[in-house]
């Protein structure tokens, strides 16, 4: 049987006001000042991640911001993982990944989701799935994903044409330019079956798209007929921010691909989520793709444990990625947009030094970044990393810009 217990009374995005074992916690922001990552609450017990977690996790001393795909299984998923109840799933028989692909359909009001191995693979069969004739045409944003760094894999894999629009510095795609890039009856053109959207947007700084504008998005494919896509590989973190409830947010997207090995902390994996009709076409793309796992159980059960005790104090990252923001704002030879800090991804610039160098500089001394091209660096804050490494990483940033001066 597996051996994960259900948090009581949790509410899905936040623990504002809600009682966990008989523990009354009033605001997640109380838990900052502890210099810890997410709590954890499993039965009785009240524990939490210790403050030399990225020590024991990536190294003495060692900070990794490159992504938040860099976290390690915590205990529990490890043990969840050792005694997880398992099946042929792709004879629909394993019970751990049924009731993950039914929790997490549940938590967006879908009617069905199937598990896959990755974000890319899940996005690629969402595609594939709504553009099921070759030549169909998707609208993107030009900074998505889907369309920078997956290969094309809807065009090489699927036939599909993409019609790429830009994205705004908030993550959207302006809406007049979606209806007008809708393609009309006429045989030169392909046919417009699809709108994909990334909520929340990596290259945009993990910035959130608004109710407001994902209810639009949705009414306006509605009205000519075309789907709607989220890529939700940081969705999660979008509703922790906002506070919101799931299904309102996501009323009106046809698809969603949700991953687990970001923010949340699983070790692997994604699910794609929609109609039962749409999903039974999914899962026969994945067969196809390779993504068909059989004893696959081993790899949900981590996946629900992150559920319970990482998810739920998700936003504790944003904390942290506006408080390594604010520091480095105060620094020379940096510029970063403060406001554009919404979750858990911070962008700067350096101006002394070519991203390159300084990011190697940093890695040197223990502190791992990405570089974007010549002058831009990403952060990724997670739940490895604790509110009281932050003066650390600091001083790090500013000892390398005090060496190249």
């Amino acid at each position: 049987m597996l051996l994960i217990r259900r948090l009581r009374k949790i509410n899905k995005r936040t623990l504002k006001h809600t009682t966990i074992v008989g523990t009354t916690v009033k605001s997640a922001s109380m838990y900052p000042d502890y210099g810890i990552g997410p709590l954890r609450f499993y039965g009785s017990e009240f524990r939490y991640i210790s403050k030399n977690m990225a020590d024991t996790v990536f190294g003495k001393g060692v900070y990794n911001l490159n992504s938040d795909t860099v976290t390690q299984p915590t205990a529990l998923m490890r043990q969840a993982m050792r005694d997880a109840e398992v099946g042929d799933d792709v004879s629909l028989e394993d019970p751990t990944v049924t009731l993950l692909e039914q929790r997490i359909a549940e938590y967006f009001g879908k009617e069905a989701a199937v598990f896959v191995p990755s974000g890319t693979m899940g996005n690629l069969i969402a595609v594939l799935t709504h553009c099921r004739e070759r030549g169909s045409e998707f609208i993107v944003g030009d900074e998505a994903h889907i369309y920078y760094y997956e290969q094309g894999g809807a065009a090489s894999l699927g036939g599909c044409h993409p019609r790429v629009l830009p994205n705004n510095d908030d993550g959207t795609i302006e809406l007049t330019a979606i209806q007008e890039s809708i393609r009309e009856e006429d045989d030169h053109y392909p046919v417009t079956k699809l709108l994909c959207l990334e909520n929340t947007h990596n290259r945009k700084g993990g910035a959130i798209l608004s109710p407001e504008y994902i209810q639009e998005a949705a009414a306006l494919c509605k009205k000519h007929n075309i789907k709607l896509h989220i890529d939700g590989a940081r969705l999660a973190n979008a509703i922790a921010e906002l506070d919101i409830d799931p299904i309102e947010y996501t009323k009106g997207v046809d698809s969603i691909s949700y991953c687990l090995s970001k923010g949340i902390g699983a070790p692997v994996g994604s699910l794609v989520v929609g109609t039962q009709d749409f999903i039974y076409h999914a899962r026969r793309l994945r067969k196809a793709l390779g993504g068909g796992m059989r004893q696959v159980g081993v790899l949900a059960a981590p996946a629900l444990v992150a559920l319970d005790t990482i998810l739920p104090l998700l936003q504790l990252d944003h904390v942290k990625a506006r408080k390594f923001a604010q520091g480095i704002s105060e620094m020379d030879g940096i510029n970063v947009n403060l406001d554009s800090v919404q979750t858990n991804i911070v962008f700067f610039d350096v101006v002394s030094m070519d991203s390159n160098n300084f990011t190697q500089a940093c890695s040197e001394k223990g502190l791992k970044m990405g570089s974007y091209g010549s002058s831009k660096t990403r952060a990724v804050f997670h739940h490895h990393i604790c509110v009281d490494s932050i003066p650390r990483i600091l001083e790090i940033i500013s000892t390398v810009l005090d060496d190249n001066k």
